[in-house]
């Protein structure tokens, strides 16, 4: 007679185990210990037994429905068994092939390289749009118009920037996934202009001569905090960014041969780099040196000598001296230097060296670190006094 839920509910444990039969092998064992599904079935002229489930979290139709594809697979001539156990295999192998276990390791390996802001925004990027989609999926299975239906909810959203660098962090997890074996190519490569393209941002630099004068002067008579007056008084004689210039350390500063010497992890680009000093650069550092020179930075913020200058802090005394939002930001140093160096003369290939762009060739970038150092010096120094020059004219 084929078991109901109140057979099972009601069937009490006895001092030996017993079976309650529904039928096709299938039948419930009753125990001290609970009630378990099992199937009793012949392959291969062996008896076999394969487990269902312990009730109640295996219901009765849930077992008789395990049954009835076990049955269906030995008509097929497979041993129910042997498919369960090799099931389980794929699973873990699916597991360990899964697109968020493969972007994972990925980070581990070069979380070293970045920033911690820049590595908090790259894994809030997978947590949020991709891993909730995608994540389970093993990484070979996943096809482009997979990965355009997830951009495309960034993208839906507004954040069309979002989903662009998105986009680009799946490639390098699938550029990494074909490296180790794991992955037949980068799909992501398939979607160039599949997305809505995103706005480009001129960051705000001011440009005219005349205007750049009064900037300089405006920082010189700047009254907050000695710091940050200094720092911003560099900012225009060395090209850099302002996360690189916030990070400035003693060790990297060698005022016998003026030059500072930035190591390649704390760059943009991950390339060492050079950056001769001229004599009004060199002279800010030793007008700062009594006051920081026995801590690790140059510019440590006004809270702590143990970390460096925040990065608000060179937006906020521009704004406070006056200059808004769209005239000039602390990024902006560098644009006004390159438009101004190309204005008067100076070779492309100087500026953009020292700007620290990274050449297209991997090969010859490589090298650039050093590259024209004495011509790069003698247009850092040039720079300088044109400075002075505009500073001033009144």
């Amino acid at each position: 007679m084929p078991l109901t839920d109140t057979t099972i509910r009601n069937a009490k444990p006895k001092e030996k185990p017993y079976k309650l039969s529904d039928g096709n092998g299938l039948y419930l064992l009753v125990k001290q210990a609970g009630k378990y599904f099992r199937m009793n079935y012949r392959f291969g002229g062996k008896s076999r037994t394969i487990a269902f489930g312990v009730y109640p979290r295996v219901k009765l139709k849930d077992a008789r429905q395990k049954c009835h594809d076990a049955r269906a697979l030995l008509e097929r001539d497979i041993d129910p068994m042997q498919y369960k156990k090799e099931a389980k295999f794929r699973k873990r192998e699916q597991a360990e092939n899964s697109f968020e276990k493969i972007a994972l390791e990925w980070f581990l390996k070069n979380k070293h390289t970045w920033t911690e802001k820049h590595a908090k925004t790259i894994m809030s990027r997978l947590e949020n749009n991709i891993f909730p989609w995608l994540g389970s999926r093993p990484i070979d299975d996943i096809t482009p118009s997979d990965l355009l239906l997830v951009l495309r909810r960034i993208e839906d959203r507004g954040a069309v920037e979002v989903a662009h660098r998105t986009k680009q962090i799946c490639g390098q997890v699938f550029r990494y996934g074909i490296a180790t074996g794991r992955a037949g190519r980068d799909i992501s490569a398939d979607l160039k202009g599949a997305l809505m393209p995103t706005k480009s941002k001129n960051l705000s630099a001011i440009t005219e001569p005349v205007k750049v004068g009064e900037l300089l002067r405006a920082i010189d008579g700047y009254s907050g905090n000695f710091v940050t007056k200094c720092a911003l008084r560099l900012a225009p004689l060395v090209f850099l960014r302002p996360i690189e210039l916030r990070h400035a350390e003693w060790s990297e500063i060698d005022l016998d041969n003026y030059e500072w010497k930035i190591p390649g992890p704390k760059m943009k680009k991950k390339r060492p780099h050079i950056i001769p000093l001229s004599f009004q650069s060199a002279d800010i550092f030793k007008e700062i040196l009594p006051l920081t020179g026995d801590g690790r930075y140059v510019f440590p913020s006004i809270r702590s000598n143990d970390r460096a200058l925040s990065e608000n802090a060179l937006t906020a005394a521009l704004r406070r001296m006056g200059f808004e939002k769209h005239e000039m930001c602390a990024h902006g140093f560098r644009g006004t230097a390159s438009t101004l160096l190309h204005e008067n003369g100076w070779a492309s290939h100087l500026i953009e060296l020292q700007l620290a762009h990274v050449e297209k060739n991997s090969v010859k970038a490589a090298y650039n670190h050093a590259e024209h150092l004495e011509d790069r010096r003698k247009m850092m120094q040039w720079w300088a006094d044109y400075l002075d020059e505009l500073r001033a004219k009144k």
